[in-house]
């Protein structure tokens, strides 16, 4: 899998800013097929840093209501990714 296939959005959220500030840790969408390994050399090419951890998180799809319907949303993974003291990502800052 080609490292730019591999990360697919940054979740920004409240949780996730914190975990920004406090312990240099970022939350990205990734492709559900990335193993830890592929996760840490895409972030490293693509935003020029360090990568210490990776952390993987399978998110069930969860069912909600469209009108009369019920349907069920897809499943997705979830990567938090810890950076080495003094590396941050450009992308985040300012959020």
């Amino acid at each position: 899998m080609h490292p730019y296939e591999v990360l697919k959005r940054p979740i920004v959220t409240e949780k996730s800013l914190r975990l920004r500030d406090e312990f240099n840790q970022y939350v990205f969408e990734v492709d559900r097929r990335a193993n830890k390994r592929q996760v840490k050399e895409a972030v490293e090419l693509a935003f020029d840093v360090t990568v210490e951890d990776v952390r993987i998180i399978n998110v069930p799809g969860k069912t909600r209501r469209w009108g009369r319907k019920t349907v069920r949303t897809s499943p997705w993974k979830k990567a938090i990714v810890t950076l080495a003291e003094g590396d941050s990502i450009q992308l985040f800052e300012g959020v």
